[in-house]
């Protein structure tokens, strides 16, 4: 099994060793995350001929929140050295752009699969399923290498329908075991809950089940999320200040980026504290 930390770092996106798939690819709309309207397929203003953000820095300043809480998990990097290797350039032309950027938006969701999957198979809870992650692992590992006209035939609903019964598998067994301090009932499954604006602070949220919930705005100042599930949780604007995630389920670098927290917000192994975060 490869090692966890090497896993995880080659999910992590390195710009030095794209093009700038994700500055021109996806469309942007004006609004609160984004500055500027800018179609499919065109780049971004900002983006420099050696591929790189002009305003990276101050991205949040100038209007684009939207770019700091993306994340290809490694796919720009995957799509142009290993897909595209040695072979058209998006910017060489319109009908090579086209090959490049379909290549890259299934490349990125594979890639956050893969998150998913390494992050399940450091679970001890979750041994019972090594096997079965293993096994969707290394296909999807497979899949990642694939050349570009087997990857535009991947149908990857039917990938992430059925990793997400595997992973949602795992998060029982991880939480089985849980329960709240002072209660030996098992804690209540909230998947999908709307908990926008919800005042949480210092809850002991041990063992819950925020698989997909809604927790914009929702003040986390202080809770403990020690094992819980938080795949696919909306935590936009999340007040995480002084909260544990340590032991948190399937947190990923967006969702952190997406919420607020300090120095005194605890992370899982693998992600960090995002610059815009406060001191403590």
């Amino acid at each position: 099994m490869p090692d966890t930390a090497d896993a995880r770092a080659r999910l992590r996106a390195d710009c030095a060793r794209c093009t700038g798939l994700c500055c021109v690819a996806p469309a942007f709309a004006a609004s609160a995350d984004f500055a500027i309207d800018k179609p499919a397929g065109h780049a971004c203003p900002h983006l420099h001929a050696d591929a790189l953000c002009g305003i990276h820095a101050e991205l949040r300043e100038r209007g684009f929140p939207g770019c700091t809480v993306f994340d290809c998990f490694g796919a720009g990097q995957q799509t142009v050295q290993v897909t595209f290797a040695g072979g058209p350039d998006w910017r060489d032309s319109p009908e090579a752009a086209a090959p490049v950027f379909a290549a890259f938006g299934v490349q990125r969701q594979l890639h956050e699969l893969l998150w998913y999957l390494t992050e399940a198979l450091a679970l001890s809870e979750a041994a019972p399923l090594h096997r079965e992650l293993t096994a969707a692992r290394d296909r999807t590992e497979a899949l990642t290498a694939a050349p570009a006209g087997e990857l535009a035939a991947v149908d990857t609903a039917a990938l992430r329908q059925e990793a997400g019964a595997l992973l949602l598998s795992v998060s029982e067994l991880a939480r089985a075991g849980v329960r709240p301090r002072g209660n030996g009932r098992r804690r209540a499954d909230r998947r999908g809950a709307d908990l926008v604006g919800a005042d949480l602070r210092r809850t002991d949220l041990r063992g819950v089940g925020l698989r997909g919930a809604y927790l914009i705005g929702a003040d986390l100042r202080g809770a403990d999320l020690y094992r819980t599930d938080l795949l696919g949780a909306d935590l936009r604007a999340t007040d995480l200040r002084g909260a544990d995630l340590s032991g948190a389920l399937f947190l990923t670098r967006p969702q952190v980026a997406a919420a607020r927290g300090d120095a005194a917000t605890a992370l899982p192994p693998g992600l960090e504290h995002p610059p815009h975060w406060a001191p403590r």
